[in-house]
């Protein structure tokens, strides 16, 4: 059973989408970049908390650490 982000953890989808437009990446580039299902990126987007392996996926394909996604 893969991990969820912890509890109060939830991914900042402002950062997320200023990461994004600063690459000039739409939701499918992100998810081929990250090796991700579109629908994958679509759920995280719309506020579904991410699986660790799939944060990690998604900060790697950003260029910055996965605690940088992440509301705290």
């Amino acid at each position: 059973m893969q991990k969820e982000c912890k509890r109060g953890e939830n991914m900042n989808r402002k950062k997320l989408f200023a990461l994004m437009a600063d690459k000039g990446l739409t939701q499918a580039d992100l998810a081929d970049k990250a090796g991700l299902s579109r629908t994958a990126i679509y759920g995280v987007m719309k506020g579904r908390k991410p699986r660790l392996p799939t944060l990690g996926k998604i900060a790697k394909a950003l260029g910055v650490k996965p605690s940088e996604l992440l509301d705290m």
